[in-house]
């Protein structure tokens, strides 16, 4: 089994010292990141990277996801972990509070997220795609678009993936169709 434990006192060190973490929060929208915030965020996301993805990180090289007729089922542990994850409210750390989110500094959701890449890189992915995806909407998505997709985005119900296309590289994603039908076990059956 994988173990982890988050270098916390490392990371209020450069979050305080080196990228001026009181300045951040006399932000405007940043002002509920007070110092004691802060750190029980940090707190508390080592307890769930070394508690819930670091054991995971094994089991997830040597089982990984598995797809049979049509069927995807996920590592062992990984569907909890993820509901355990979204119900905690990890993916809206830095999202805005009018779809959801906590309105946390990016310099904070930037401390965790290491945490999770650093106790298990693969379950990481999907939130860092999520919140990539949720930034893209943030930026540049209509209102309409915003309030059909962020809500449910910000608070883990959906989650976001990366949509790049070469088609000269042999990954042109126009030309593939498929589509996932959940079949009401936590399994989708693949079309």
């Amino acid at each position: 089994m994988s173990s982890y434990n988050a270098p916390i006192r490392d990371m209020q060190f450069v979050m305080k010292e080196l990228a001026g973490m009181d300045a951040v929060a006399a932000l405007p929208g940043c002002e509920d990141a007070s110092a004691d915030l802060v750190d029980a965020v940090l707190e508390e996301a080592n307890k769930f990277a070394s508690g819930v993805l670091a054991p995971l990180n094994r089991v997830g090289d040597t089982q990984g996801a598995r797809w049979n007729d049509g069927v995807v089922t996920t590592t062992p542990g990984w569907k909890d972990a993820y509901t355990q994850f979204a119900e905690s409210g990890w993916t809206a750390l830095a999202c805005d509070p009018e779809y959801g989110g906590q309105g946390l500094p990016k310099l904070v959701a930037t401390a965790v997220m290491e945490m999770w890449k650093s106790a298990n890189m693969a379950f990481s992915l999907c939130p860092m795609l999520t919140s990539g995806a949720i930034e893209a909407l943030m930026l540049r998505g209509s209102d309409a678009q915003k309030n059909a997709y962020l809500p449910k985005m910000v608070s883990g119900e959906w989650t976001g993936t990366m949509n790049l296309t070469e088609p000269a590289a042999g990954s042109d994603l126009a030309a593939v169709r498929t589509r996932a039908e959940p079949q009401g076990d936590g399994t989708y059956k693949i079309f």
